[in-house]
């Protein structure tokens, strides 16, 4: 097999966009990006392309956005391709047995977690919620189970104070794309082998529902900010306030007095300070249903809040 390989590329959001390309720039050849097919979107529900497919049509990659690849027609699309290696990031359709073995190499998935941490659809969102003080990206050899396949390398980033799942998201699309990019040479020439994940230590990352997002103020503090954090900019926490739903966008555990869990406790320009079952979260950034985000400061020249109880 010669230095530049034949690569499939699947991937379907913007987190998928750095390793495309990344792999663009390669001396590799991308020779088709298979995306999930345009979804309607905006007020006239119009079909739009994903990210990848518009990525991939600005390189004139050819495109192909099957509806399953469990179609017999599909799957012999993908085989008269012939590819050497398959690169799957984010693609969203599950991948059979059939088609994985396709590919020479078979196909590589890059996932967002230190694997078997947070297999599963939302390993990003999770690490935060659960405090998790680092996360990171896994190549692995995919295999016919969810997220199961050994791993040929990952990497590992410290998770700041402030993380949030949009920041998080962002700074592991590009750290995969580097992984992606140091992998290559030795799953191409046969010398990087892929370890086996150890199962006994995995753990599952479900996938978010908007559901999960409202606040409960009588967990602690601590747990309610990397809430927050986790599920911004989606499906982003709330709480209700006067028969509606107020989003929080921004926030942070503080010491102070508490009184009944979700009571405001003081409405101030620095943030709107709520009792929870363990210290105070200082709301610093808020949105009520039909206007834009607000910081604290403006919120609290339009509302009276002071004393009023959440949820």
């Amino acid at each position: 097999m010669s230095d530049s390989l034949r690569i499939v590329f699947a991937g379907t959001p913007e987190f998928s966009v750095p390793p495309l390309l990344s792999l663009l720039d390669s001396p590799h050849e991308v020779i088709a990006v298979y995306t999930q097919p345009d979804r309607p979107a905006g007020r006239g529900r119009k079909l739009v392309a994903g990210p990848v497919k518009a990525a991939a049509q600005d390189k004139n990659i050819p495109v192909y956005q099957p509806a399953s690849l469990r179609d017999a027609a599909a799957v012999e699309e993908l085989r008269a391709l012939q590819p050497d290696l398959m690169v799957v990031v984010a693609y969203g359709l599950l991948l059979p047995e059939e088609v994985l073995e396709i590919p020479g190499l078979g196909c590589v998935n890059i996932h967002a977690s230190i694997l078997p941490r947070w297999r599963g659809a939302a390993p990003i969102q999770r690490a935060i919620q659960a405090g998790d003080a680092e996360s990171g990206v896994s190549i692995m050899r995919m295999d016919k189970g969810l997220d199961t396949g050994p791993v040929y390398l990952i990497k590992r980033i410290a998770l700041a104070p402030d993380e949030t799942g949009g920041s998080l998201h962002d700074k592991l699309s590009l750290l995969g794309a580097q992984g992606l990019m140091e992998a290559l040479p030795g799953i191409a020439d046969g010398s990087l082998e892929a370890q086996e994940q150890d199962s006994s230590q995995a753990t599952y990352a479900a996938k978010l529902d908007k559901k999960e997002a409202r606040i409960d103020w009588y967990q602690p503090a601590q747990q309610i900010e990397r809430q927050v954090r986790a599920f911004n900019p989606w499906p982003v926490a709330y709480t209700r306030y006067e028969h509606a739903n107020l989003r929080i966008w921004e926030a942070h555990a503080i010491d102070g007095m508490t009184a009944e869990p979700g009571t405001v406790m003081s409405a101030t320009r620095d943030g709107v300070d709520v009792s929870t079952a363990d210290g105070l979260l200082r709301v610093t950034r808020m949105q009520m249903p039909g206007k834009r985000a607000m910081e604290a400061r403006d919120f609290i020249n339009a509302q009276s809040i002071q004393g009023i109880v959440l949820g």
